[in-house]
């Protein structure tokens, strides 16, 4: 239910996350309190967001991770001097995603053997408070966990403890794209508690910031889908105390589209906070660059890069997460990542001052999405009647909620996105959506 969990409740799942892996017990929370009240504002999402939001800034973060701890600082710190990197990440291995410690163990023994990373990623509970803190007093910007686990308890109270300011994910994005066999009712369970950590957090004054992940599949995803999802994660956040969220969207490629996707995504996320009395939690957007297939050839790479920088550009946004000129080769090297980050921030540079005007084609892509959202939203609460997280778990066995080309069994796929003559994404099939016959008759016209 989507109830704030009472502290007893907490404190005892909490004893039985920490007990799951021996660095669980280096979680000392007053230890935690006092090393976040101590740290600079420039090392704090919330801060950084706030200030951004106040001077219309956009903030540019990569990804990135690799499996031994010194050479991952030695990553970020060429990310935040050379990139220009504004947010860093840590990126969390395969293995620690599936709360699989011991292989998580054995990648970094074999990665210390082979001189290199044989991980993709972090793997920060083996790490612990101590190791994981070595990251944040080696740098001088907020640290964000990036993921993709349907189960990130002790993730999230190890990081946490060693000073991140800032941890994504939710119980329907990082279950539905991620995962086969999870159920809702256990991913959103496990992510009330992290967002009730973050609560705890907060109730003492320290403001951890939540983002939730946009894109989802990656793939063909329509902005109603991406927006009403991440809007239902920032409701469930908010309830259990979480004070700063950032709602994310991927590029789809169709200018208008995209920019009437990240407007009515920082609008409706506000109203939508706003009416059901979150009024103080602070709303930011972020921006995915394209997330499907890229070319091999850096110079076509970059192109596409170039063009999700501009989008964020015209559009406005809060902060984009860049990709790389060697994301259809696997990996990236520091510099390639590098070159993301210097590509996107030139073209950003150049559109300072311009955005995209309101003309009838963004104006007519916003109308529907808003519609298309609000319909979605209030089916889910309809079928909780009330209750948000009943809401959902019915919502996709109903198919009211539906996510394209995921390999979860939790979600029908019943869905078919296309692309219209213009490159926007539209609905062929919209399964069980409960849409007006308006917003149906809208698609079918687009496609005809």
């Amino acid at each position: 239910e989507n109830r704030r969990w009472k502290k007893s409740y907490f404190e005892k799942e909490r004893g039985s996350v920490l007990a799951s892996w021996p660095t669980g017990q280096e979680v000392d929370i007053e230890d935690a309190f006092s090393f976040h009240k101590n740290l600079p504002e420039s090392k704090k999402a919330y801060c950084k967001l706030r200030a951004g939001q106040e001077k219309k800034l956009i903030y540019l973060q990569p990804r990135a991770g690799v499996a031994l701890l010194s050479q991952h600082i030695e990553l970020l710190s060429k990310l935040e001097s050379e990139g220009e990197a504004d947010f860093l990440p840590t990126t969390i291995d395969s293995y620690t995603r599936q709360n699989r410690y011991n292989e998580s163990a054995r990648g970094i023994e074999e990665s210390k053997a082979a001189g290199r990373s044989l991980l993709n990623g972090l793997p920060a509970v083996n790490y612990g408070v101590a190791g994981c803190r070595k990251i944040i007093n080696a740098l001088d910007s907020p640290v964000q966990v990036r993921h993709g686990t349907p189960d990130a308890r002790l993730l999230a109270e190890i990081t946490l403890a060693a000073g991140f300011t800032d941890f994504e994910g939710g119980g329907i994005s990082y279950n539905i794209p991620y995962a086969k066999d999870v159920s809702l009712e256990q991913s959103l369970a496990n992510w009330q508690y992290v967002d009730r950590l973050c609560g705890f957090y907060a109730d003492e004054g320290i403001i951890i910031n939540r983002e939730m992940f946009g894109p989802l599949t990656g793939t063909l995803v329509p902005p109603c889908i991406s927006h009403a999802i991440g809007i239902i994660e920032a409701l469930l956040a908010a309830a259990q105390g979480v004070k700063s969220i950032a709602i994310g969207y991927g590029q789809g490629g169709n200018l208008y589209q995209d920019t009437a996707a990240l407007r009515t995504l920082a609008r409706l996320g506000r109203d939508y906070l706003d009416r059901y009395g979150f009024g103080d939690v602070q709303l930011t957007t972020v921006f995915h660059q394209w997330m499907g297939g890229f070319p091999q050839e850096e110079s076509r790479a970059l192109g596409v890069i170039a063009w999700g920088a501009a989008t964020a550009a015209l559009a406005g946004v809060n902060k984009v997460i860049v990709k790389t000129p060697h994301e259809a080769l696997g990996i990236p090297t520091a510099e390639a990542n590098i070159a993301g980050l210097l590509c996107t921030r030139q073209v950003m540079r150049m559109l300072g001052e311009q955005e995209l005007a309101r003309t009838s084609l963004v104006n007519e892509e916003e109308d529907v999405i808003v519609r298309e959202v609000n319909e979605i939203i209030d089916k889910v609460f309809e079928l909780g009647e009330g209750d948000l997280v009943v809401g959902v778990v019915r919502a996709f066995a109903a198919g009211v909620l539906d996510v394209p080309f995921a390999p979860s069994r939790c979600t029908r796929g019943a869905i078919m996105p296309v692309r219209d003559q213009y490159g926007a994404i539209r609905f062929l099939n919209t399964g069980d959506i409960p849409f007006s016959s308006e917003v149906k008759d809208y698609h079918r016209q687009k496609i005809e």
